[in-house]
């Protein structure tokens, strides 16, 4: 039970920490979750139980999930490691844990490939900034070259690959579900 107790006391941390940083009052959140602020002053001390309705309520007026207030309290290793692939000439540092679209730092050494054979298809879309270095972008039959600073999108129905151009480069790139499996598959 003390498991409980420990998820208990979190949620109604969490919620009292929320609220505060959104500079809201009792009254604020209670007028925006349709409780009475009595009622959320005694969730928030631990006096009162709450519902799953209630928590769904505060959740929602707080812009956040029932989810992210339940979820344990695990930081015990923030630091995010790279995978380093040196066949592929590829190092990730995957900077998201969550399911969705992956947020990830790629340092690319290799430069992309010609072979036309090579260039990978997947639905979904692809976005990446570089922040050093060259990239190369074949996209389809053209070859684009994207700097350090600027930005790309594009429709990964379109057969694509991307490498270094004239020395290493290191990418920020927000991936689908598809991208990272067709694009990170070392990390599976």
């Amino acid at each position: 039970m003390k498991q409980d107790n420990d998820v208990d006391a979190l949620v109604r941390k969490r919620i009292r920490g929320l609220r505060v940083a959104m500079g809201w009052s009792l009254d604020d959140l209670a007028g925006r979750c349709y409780l009475s602020p009595s009622t959320l002053s005694r969730i928030e001390t631990g006096h009162r139980r709450i519902s799953l309705d209630q928590l769904s309520a505060i959740a929602h007026a707080l812009g956040s999930t029932i989810d992210q207030l339940v979820e344990p309290a695990d930081d015990t290793d923030v630091i995010i490691r790279p995978h380093h692939d040196p066949e592929r000439g590829v190092t990730t540092w995957m900077l998201t844990r969550e399911p969705g679209a992956s947020v990830a730092k790629i340092r690319l050494t290799r430069p992309a490939p010609t072979d036309p054979a090579a260039l990978k298809v997947h639905p979904g879309r692809d976005w990446f900034t570089v922040l050093s270095g060259t990239l190369e972008l074949a996209l389809g039959e053209r070859r684009i070259l994207v700097e350090a600073g600027q930005a790309a999108e594009f429709s990964t129905m379109i057969p694509h690959a991307f490498g270094a151009h004239g020395g290493p480069v290191e990418i920020l790139g927000i991936l689908d579900h598809e991208g990272q499996r067709t694009h990170l598959r070392t990390l599976e």
